[in-house]
């Protein structure tokens, strides 16, 4: 089993390759020219609607490979035909089979929001988001500490971007308020054991105060497990593999939201 920390360690390695081979001060170059960006949380905040940020996700460490060789600009139209509110595009390639390719390429593709979904650790990799036309990122409280938290947190809003800020425990959602999160993602796969309890949403949601949008990830397979997100009160969820793995992606999308066929 692939552990987060392995993922970090190899993540800090890629950051530093990745540097030499385009320093910081050509992404800040590149900005220049990076598309307008579009707004993530107004997209996901629909007050008395259930949004979904379908994810472009070819495998996993969880789940193996899901649709290998997966065209990331295919998957993406099918989601905005489908009804999306907004596209999360894994960009890493050791563990998921993404790139930073494949956002640019989604980005021109469709007019939604798209997520840089990664493990990203330290401003060079926002900095890469934002040249590869990124509308939000994820920053995952497992792996950060509270100051690079806070740190990443106002580079975000420095370069216009959204942050949806990942927590699966009490201590994360402690540290991601702290830190002045304003799109909290509820992870129910826990990142040590990568089993899934979709109480971790009921649990969390509890203590998150109402004015912060609410984004439940990770283990939505069915519509008794989406209508009991639902329930919860949360703003988004974010699915993957389920979607992945379909056959039809616009049926399967239609038919987990409960939307018009």
């Amino acid at each position: 089993m692939i552990r987060l920390e392995e993922i970090a360690a190899y993540k800090r390695q890629e950051v530093a390759d990745a540097k030499r081979a385009r320093p910081a001060a050509q992404l800040e170059r590149a900005l220049k020219q990076r598309p307008p960006v579009r707004g993530f949380q107004q997209a996901i905040r629909r007050e008395g609607s259930l949004s979904l940020i379908a994810e472009v996700k070819r495998a996993s460490p969880s789940a193996g490979q899901i649709r290998p060789g997966a065209d990331a600009v295919s998957i993406a139209k099918s989601y905005a035909q489908a009804g999306a509110q907004a596209i999360s595009v894994l960009t890493d390639s050791k563990f998921f089979s993404g790139s930073l390719g494949d956002l640019t390429a989604v980005k021109e593709a469709v007019a939604l929001p798209i997520l840089r979904k990664d493990f990203l650790l330290e401003e060079y990799h926002l900095l890469e988001a934002a040249a590869a036309g990124a509308d939000a990122l994820l920053l995952i409280v497992a792996i950060l500490e509270p100051q690079a938290l806070r740190r990443l947190l106002v580079l975000t809003r420095d370069l216009s971007l959204d942050a949806l800020v990942e927590v699966h425990t009490e201590r994360e959602l402690g540290e991601a308020l702290e830190a002045g999160a304003g799109i909290v993602g509820i992870n129910n796969r826990d990142l040590a054991t990568l089993e899934v309890e979709l109480k971790t949403t009921e649990r969390l949601i509890r203590r998150l105060p109402g004015e912060k949008t609410a984004v439940s990830e990770s283990g939505i397979r069915s519509r008794a497990d989406l209508e009991f997100i639902r329930r919860q009160g949360v703003h988004a969820v974010l699915i993957g593999e389920e979607l992945m793995s379909a056959g039809d992606i616009v049926q399967r999308v239609k038919e987990l939201m409960g939307w018009k066929t």
